[in-house]
C-alpha cells in the first residue's frame, strides 16, 4: 500500500485511491467539522487539561503554571515536591518548547537525553517560552509545569531515549486510524515523524502493527534499538480508544488528533489534542484516511456513548 504514494502523483488517482489531500483536510473535513471558537479548546493546554478533567479522562498531573516573568526566578519552588518534571508552552505545537527534566538539583538539571543543564538554562527556557518563542503565531505565552508520565516499560525497546505516543485521528467521535510515534537519534529522541521519528500503522481494531515507516519509507526494525516493530501490540487499547472517542463531546470537534501515552500505574493518559491533525498517519498506514471518513460518515450509528461507538468499532 506504500507504493500508492511512492508511484502515483495524480491528485486524481490519490484521492480514487482514499488518500485525504491538505485542501480537503481545510476545506472538507476540518472546516465543516471543526467551528473556529472551539481551537482554543485544544490549542490552549491548560483548558484542554481542565476540560479533560471534567470528562474524567486522565492526563499528567498539573504542577503548576507561569504567566508572569517575574515569576520565572522562582520556579523552583512549584517542582520542590516532584523529582522529575516536563515544561511546556500553553499554546505550543509539534512538540516544540517542550523541556523534559528527568532528575535535579538546585545546580543542576538532567533533561530526557541526559543532557546537563544548568538554573539558568533552565530559566531561559521558560522566558523563551513566556515570550512566545514556541507558541502558535509567536504570541505571549504561559508556561506549563506538569509532573512527568511514568512511563510502561511494555515500549522500552521500541523507542530511543524520547517518549512514545499514540496518536488517534477521532471523526466525528469514531477513532478512524492510528499510529504509534517512535524517538529515535536522529529525531533527537523527539517523537515527530518530519524530524526523522519513525511511524508505525497501528490497526484500529486490534491495537497492533499494519507497518512502519521512517522519512516516509517503509522499516521493519527500530533503526537504533532494532527492536521488531512489526511485533509492537498497544496494551489497554479499548482504553486508548476511549480517550480519542470522549474528546469529541468534550471539545465538540468533529475532527481531531489526540495524542496518548501509557503510564505504568495509572494506564493510557491523554498529552494533548489537536483541531488540526497532520496527514502523515496515512504514510504510516499505507492507506488512505479519506475512505475511513466516508465510512463513518455513511455506515456508522449515530448518538452512541463514546464506550458505544468505541465497542461498535471493535466488534464490527
Amino acid at each position: 500500500m506504500l507504493d500508492l504514494f511512492k508511484n502515483f502523483t495524480s491528485p486524481t488517482i490519490l484521492k480514487s485511491k482514499g488518500v485525504l489531500g491538505m485542501n480537503a483536510r481545510n476545506y472538507d473535513i476540518i472546516g465543516h467539522n471543526n467551528k473556529r471558537r472551539l481551537y482554543p479548546l485544544v490549542d490552549d493546554k491548560v483548558q484542554t487539561k481542565i476540560l479533560a478533567t471534567k470528562a474524567c479522562i486522565n492526563t499528567p498531573d498539573l504542577i503548576g503554571i507561569i504567566e508572569y516573568q517575574y515569576q520565572v526566578k522562582n520556579f523552583i519552588k512549584y517542582i520542590k515536591n516532584y523529582p522529575r518534571f516536563v515544561i511546556k508552552p500553553a499554546h505550543g505545537s509539534g512538540g516544540k518548547g517542550v523541556l523534559v527534566i528527568k532528575q535535579w538539583s538546585e545546580e543542576q538539571f538532567i533533561n530526557a537525553s541526559g543532557r546537563v543543564l544548568s538554573f539558568n538554562d533552565v530559566y531561559q527556557h521558560i522566558s523563551n517560552v513566556l515570550s512566545g518563542l514556541y507558541s502558535l503565531g509567536g504570541q505571549y505565552d504561559v508556561a506549563v509545569i506538569e509532573d512527568m508520565v511514568n512511563f510502561s516499560d511494555v515500549f522500552n525497546n521500541f523507542s530511543y531515549q524520547g517518549v512514545p505516543d499514540v496518536r488517534i485521528i477521532v471523526y466525528k467521535g469514531y477513532p478512524a486510524m492510528s499510529m504509534m510515534r517512535l524517538a529515535t537519534a536522529q529525531s533527537g529522541g523527539r517523537a515527530n515523524l518530519h524530524q526523522g521519528a519513525v511511524g508505525v500503522g497501528i490497526d484500529i481494531k486490534t491495537g497492533k502493527t499494519l507497518k512502519a515507516v521512517m522519512h516516509n519509507l517503509p522499516i521493519t526494525h527500530h533503526p537504533d534499538t532494532k527492536a521488531d516493530l512489526m511485533s509492537l501490540s498497544v496494551p489497554f487499547w479499548r482504553e486508548h480508544l476511549i480517550i480519542g472517542a470522549k474528546a469529541f463531546e468534550m471539545t465538540g470537534l468533529g475532527y481531531l488528533g489526540a495524542d496518548i501515552v501509557l503510564d505504568k500505574q495509572k494506564g493510557p493518559m491523554m498529552l494533548e489534542l489537536n483541531a488540526r491533525p497532520g496527514l502523515a498517519i496515512q504514510i504510516a498506514n499505507g492507506r488512505g484516511l479519506l475512505n475511513a471518513v466516508k465510512n463513518i460518515e455513511e455506515n456508522y450509528p449515530k448518538n452512541l456513548t463514546a464506550e458505544e461507538r468505541v465497542d461498535f468499532i471493535l466488534n464490527k
